[in-house]
């Protein structure tokens, strides 16, 4: 090609590809929060070809990494190895050092106070961190799940405490976190993307980048749309979760079997999606992220009284699963004071060693208030600590199964089922745990559908 057809072609080019030919080449990326958003993220970074530095304020994580311990279900231990022999560094956030990389992505947890407010504490630390040494040409991006008008406000203000203003010095965007944990595929690059940034330069950096992962990266409109599109995806779940627990207590109070009535309604091809009750809502989103949304509600004059009750619905039934156990135990002639309560899972939910925000904690806390001795097992999680700040250590499944009735909160895979029914001389089921024609008559209690 002559220098005379370069330049003929280079005067044909789009203005699109003369903008995407004019973005930074982001080489070299920072990961603010080592989780089960940020390690994943990282390792995938680092697989398409960035050079990767990870950040965390917990010094034990840390040190867990760098042994080649993965602290999340979804990466395995070798895969961490690896990625460490392959550069991925380590830092902490006392010498982070992000001067040094193009982008920097911020993952780190977004709970709620005990007023059931944001606490964006974490987010808003991050921001400091970032600021300290923030650079022009640089891209902020943030995946912690949060409400519409965070990036664009109290993060992007934060940030700006370095005295650079974002979208005309340093690019900023949302870019949620789709990860579901326990489930391999919600890391696959095959899983959509969303971003939206603060300007449409902003939007096109950032989305240029998560393409280099694989897969579909939907261009939003804004950082607050991208916010509401994720809260949406799990306030969703959770007022869905809500419907079928409240469901199950009718079908309790009329004789039905909640369970069948799911699965049949499931036959339908269209406009039904089956979701489970269950002892409540657990995890890092579920039982969070509605509380974002009808925070912000307030902000705008709204109460969302849909969203506030279906967590009221949830919130209550660990609750109710204790009143099951004191039926079970009524109907063979115990109280539940004195009683032992064995208790199979509890995890937030099946095959996870995360147990953040479980139901359990409720649960146990409710059971021990009503004056039973409380043990559990679970395979995933060593030892767990109630709501009132009781801690307990995982015993052996025959310990478990010797109790004078035995509550499953959690069903995971690698629990002998038939052992369960086999053995127990009672039980409470909040999860459909009993194997087909595993259970005997008058034995157990199952949540949302009676003795069977």
């Amino acid at each position: 090609m002559t220098a005379t057809d370069a330049a003929n072609r280079e005067d044909r080019a789009s203005p699109e590809t003369a903008a995407a030919n004019a973005l930074p080449a982001d080489r070299r990326a920072a990961i603010i929060g080592l989780g089960y958003v940020g390690l994943p993220l990282g390792l995938s970074l680092l697989d398409a070809g960035l050079e990767v530095v990870g950040v965390d304020a917990n010094a034990g994580r840390l040190e867990t990494l760098a042994a080649g311990r993965s602290p999340i279900d979804d990466i395995s231990d070798a895969r961490l190895a690896d990625a460490l022999a392959r550069g991925l560094e380590l830092r902490s956030t006392a010498d982070a050092e992000l001067e040094a990389v193009d982008v920097m992505f911020v993952c780190v947890p977004t709970p709620v106070t005990p007023a059931k407010d944001p606490d964006l504490s974490a987010v808003l630390s991050a921001a400091s961190l970032i600021a300290r040494s923030l650079r022009p040409g640089q891209l902020v991006i943030l995946q912690s799940t949060t409400y519409p008008g965070t990036t664009s406000g109290p993060f992007r203000a934060q940030l700006e405490q370095s005295g650079l203003v974002a979208g005309r010095d340093f690019g900023l965007a949302f870019a949620p976190e789709r990860v579901n944990p326990g489930d391999p595929q919600s890391l696959q690059s095959t899983l959509p993307k969303l971003v939206g940034g603060l300007t449409a330069a902003d939007t096109e950096r950032a989305a240029r980048l998560l393409r280099r992962l694989g897969g579909e990266v939907i261009e939003l409109s804004s950082p607050d749309a991208a916010e509401m599109a994720k809260l949406l995806e799990n306030v969703f779940r959770n007022v869905n979760i809500a419907l079928v627990n409240q469901l199950a207590l009718l079908c309790e109070r009329m004789g039905l079997d909640v369970w069948e009535v799911i699965d049949a309604a499931a036959t339908k091809p269209f406009g039904f999606m089956p979701f489970r009750p269950g002892p409540g809502v657990g995890g890092h989103c579920i039982p969070v992220d509605p509380y974002y949304l009808s925070w912000r509600a307030r902000q705008f004059g709204m109460t969302d009284r849909f969203v506030e009750l279906a967590g009221d619905i949830n919130n209550r039934m660990p609750h109710h699963v204790a009143d099951l156990v004191g039926q079970a135990l009524n109907e063979h002639g115990r109280p539940v004071r004195g009683s032992r309560v064995g208790v199979i899972g509890v995890a937030f939910k099946p095959d996870v060693r995360d147990a953040r925000n479980s139901p359990a904690a409720d649960v146990l806390a409710e059971l021990a208030r009503r004056g039973a001795t409380v043990v559990y097992h679970d395979p995933h999680v060593p030892s767990f600590s109630d709501a009132a700040g009781a801690d307990y250590a995982s015993a052996a499944l025959a310990d478990v199964l010797a109790a004078d009735v035995v509550l499953v909160l959690v069903r995971h895979r690698n629990v002998d089922w038939r052992r369960v029914y086999g053995d127990a001389k009672l039980v409470v089921d909040t999860v459909n745990s009993a194997p087909h024609g595993g259970a005997r008559p008058g034995q157990v209690l199952r949540l949302g559908a009676g003795w069977s």
